[in-house]
């Protein structure tokens, strides 16, 4: 994770002296303010990165001698099935709509996303999927 916290600091100072030339030159308020939003956000992906490298153990990608396989095996748990998405799915659709068509649609899509919500963070604590 080194190398990809490296890459965007080093974005992040492109973006920043881009931002500095672009509002100089341009007198643009809206660009201006959206690449320095830019220089933000990669400074703190770039920060969450290096932080995370120096308590997490050196991978592959780290090391200048590795090979591709020495980066293989088991990334993460991945849940296999899950209905909980859809709902969230809904419930937020109809919610975007309550916005355009009205708000009353939110009496209908809160109880979705609540649901969906519910049912995705206890998934594991109940029914067939649960854990010892």
């Amino acid at each position: 994770m080194r190398v990809q916290g490296k890459m965007f600091l080093g974005l992040a100072v492109f973006i920043l002296a881009s931002a500095i030339v672009y509002g100089y030159w341009s007198k643009e308020p809206a660009g201006t303010t959206a690449l320095f939003l830019a220089f933000g956000l990669s400074v703190m992906i770039g920060f969450y990165l290096a932080f995370t490298a120096r308590r997490a153990d050196t991978g592959a990608q780290d090391n200048e001698n590795a090979d591709v396989a020495d980066d293989a095996g088991e990334v993460g748990f991945f849940s296999p099935h899950s209905w909980q998405p859809l709902s969230l799915a809904i419930g937020g659709a109809l919610a975007f709509l309550g916005v355009i068509f009205g708000w009353w649609l939110l009496y209908f899509s809160a109880p979705m996303l609540l649901i969906g919500l519910y049912g995705w963070v206890f998934e594991y604590y109940r029914g067939e999927n649960q854990t010892q």
